[in-house]
C-alpha cells in the first residue's frame, strides 16, 4: 500500500518534537505540504530543517503559535486559513498525586490538551465539509481508557479527546471527511526521556532499563513490554489521514502495545 497525499495540506500541532515531529515527518514523506507548529520560532525552524534533511524536497511551512490559548488558535487559523488534514497533537503531561493537583493545573491541562483541538477543529472542519474531503485526528492516549492514578488530570483530558472526536465524526455523516482519535501507549518521546533520566539517575540504571521497568511497573498489561517509538505511533496517524482510511471514522485507534486489556 502506497500512501500518497500529494496536493494535501496537513497541520500538526506541537510538531517540533516527539510524536508530533514524527507525524510531521511521516506526512512529509507522503508528499503532503506539512505545516510545522510550535510556540518558539527557533524550535519550529529547527524542526523544519530536520524534516527537510530527512525528506529531501519536502514541502514545509512554519507556523509559530501557542495553541493552548484562544488567541493563539485564532492567530494560527488566520495565518493558515485552510487545511485538508488537522492533527491535534499538542499536549502536556506530568505525574502528580491527585491531592496535590490544584485547580490551576486542571484548567491548564484542559486548555492545552482539549481546547486546542476543539478550537482548531471548529476553525478548519467547515472548510473540509464544504470541500467534501478532510481528516481530523486527535492524539489521545490509552490513559483515556485506563485512567492513571498517578496523573488523573492528564487521563481525564485524554478521555475528553476521544469523546470529542466521536462527536465530531457524527457531523461528517455521508461526506468524505473523517474524524478519529489515536491512542498511543507509553512512548519514548523527548519529554519522557527527560522524565526517565531523573529516575535513571536515582536508580543507577540506564534510560532504556528504566523505561522497561516503568512499563512493567505502571503498565503491566503491556503485551510488547516496552515503550513504543514516536515513529510507530506516527505510522498509524499517517494511515488514518490517508485516502485508504476512508471507511475509518469515529473510532479510537490504539497504538498502545496491548496495554488496554480488551478484545475490542
Amino acid at each position: 500500500m502506497k500512501i500518497d497525499l500529494s496536493g494535501k495540506t496537513a497541520l500538526v500541532t506541537g510538531s517540533t518534537t516527539g510524536i508530533g515531529f514524527a507525524i510531521a515527518q511521516g506526512l512529509a514523506g507522503t508528499g503532503a505540504e506539512v505545516i510545522v507548529n510550535g510556540r518558539k520560532p527557533a524550535a519550529v525552524a529547527e524542526a523544519v530543517e530536520r524534516i527537510g534533511q530527512a525528506v529531501p524536497g519536502a514541502a514545509l511551512r512554519a507556523a509559530v503559535a501557542d495553541v493552548s490559548t484562544a488567541a493563539g488558535c485564532d492567530e494560527l487559523a488566520t495565518a493558515v486559513p485552510d487545511v485538508d488534514i488537522l492533527v491535534n497533537n499538542v499536549g502536556i503531561f506530568e505525574m502528580k498525586d491527585f491531592f496535590d493537583i490544584p485547580d490551576e493545573d486542571w484548567a491548564r491541562f484542559f486548555e492545552v490538551n482539549v481546547m486546542s483541538g476543539v478550537r482548531l477543529s471548529r476553525a478548519y472542519m467547515k472548510g473540509m465539509l464544504a470541500r467534501n474531503w478532510g481528516r481530523v485526528v486527535f492524539i489521545s492516549s490509552e490513559s483515556g481508557l485506563n485512567i492513571p492514578v498517578e496523573m488523573v488530570h492528564y487521563g481525564f483530558t485524554k478521555t475528553a479527546q476521544i469523546s470529542i472526536a466521536r462527536g465530531l465524526a457524527k457531523l461528517t455523516r455521508g461526506t468524505g471527511v473523517t474524524v478519529n482519535s489515536v491512542l498511543p501507549g507509553p512512548t519514548m518521546t523527548d519529554g519522557v526521556k527527560e522524565f526517565l533520566r531523573e529516575m535513571a539517575q536515582e536508580s543507577g540504571r540506564s534510560i532504556d532499563e528504566t523505561a522497561t521497568e516503568f512499563v512493567r511497573t505502571h503498565r503491566p498489561t503491556s503485551i510488547i513490554a516496552r515503550m513504543a517509538t514516536p515513529e510507530e505511533v506516527a505510522n498509524m496517524v499517517v494511515y488514518a489521514v490517508s485516502p485508504q482510511a476512508a471507511a475509518t471514522n469515529g473510532v479510537a485507534l490504539r497504538v498502545d502495545g496491548g496495554v488496554v486489556d480488551t478484545i475490542a
